[in-house]
């Protein structure tokens, strides 16, 4: 739960901070913090893999809270949702971008922390 907190609160203050200075119709902020999400995701979980003295719940208050409240699948489908009734390519581009850019993320992070 304080994961998920934490993770919500730094999504909150990453995207106040983006639309300031971001007007776009595309929802920049959520993909910019889905994609670092899945990055971390990815990376953690080999870091996490390999530290077998770590506490057994650092993994799930990591990657389940923090990451899992700060990563934004609601709020993807609703803009997705959104765009698509005044953008449908913007809608198209962004929710095939998210997913794609995010598996990629995510498959760099392991890569990244095997190496």
């Amino acid at each position: 739960m304080m994961g998920g907190a934490a993770g919500s609160l730094a999504r909150y203050l990453i995207t106040l901070r983006i639309n300031e200075s971001y007007s776009g119709r595309f929802p920049l902020a959520t993909f910019l913090i889905n994609i670092t999400g899945s990055f971390l995701i990815g990376l953690l979980l080999v870091y996490f893999d390999r530290r077998e003295l770590m506490h057994p719940n650092l993994r799930p208050l990591v990657i389940t809270g923090i990451l899992g409240g700060f990563t934004t699948f609601s709020s993807f489908e609703w803009e997705t949702f959104a765009l698509s009734r005044h953008a449908p390519p913007i809608a198209i581009l962004y929710g095939l971008g998210s997913v794609v850019v995010g598996f990629l993320s995510c498959w760099l992070g392991e890569i990244i922390g095997r190496g």
